[in-house]
């Protein structure tokens, strides 16, 4: 199941459910800088929630990141925020983070890698979400 509405997406993969909504960051960006200098920083808040029937461990993430120009970034890493949640069925675990791109829009997705306490392994995917300057769609 995928809900993408431009500024936030909910999707559930074998009972992860990962919502992510973001917002543009207008103190933190330079806007205003030249071009080669320009720089549109957004954030973003993700809550994981375990829906199934299985504990199950976040233990990596990978994050596809696509500016305007359609240049692409992945950022590979251990967990999220220096945390790998556990999370029994029912619980949910909520963070948010930051991304920087030199265009006024851009989009994210990727995927958690999980794990369930028989040692398992899957993908939790991240749904495709806009990093965007509202001003940038008028």
């Amino acid at each position: 199941m995928t809900k993408d509405d431009g500024f936030g997406s909910d999707t559930t993969t074998r009972g992860v459910r990962v919502q992510v909504t973001s917002k543009f960051l207008p103190a933190q960006s330079a806007v205003d800088a030249p071009p080669a200098e320009r720089r549109f920083a957004f954030a973003y808040t993700v809550t994981i929630t375990n829906d199934g029937e299985d504990t199950v461990t976040l233990v990596a993430r990978h994050w596809v990141i696509t500016d305007g120009h359609g240049a692409v970034d992945h950022v590979r890493a251990p967990g999220v925020v220096g945390f790998q949640p556990t999370l029994g069925p029912g619980q949910s675990f909520t963070y948010s983070s930051g991304a920087v791109l030199r265009t006024p829009q851009g989009t994210m997705h990727g995927e958690y890698r999980m794990e369930r306490a028989d040692g398992s392994r899957f993908d939790a995917d991240i749904a495709p979400f806009g990093l965007v300057v509202e001003e940038a769609l008028q």
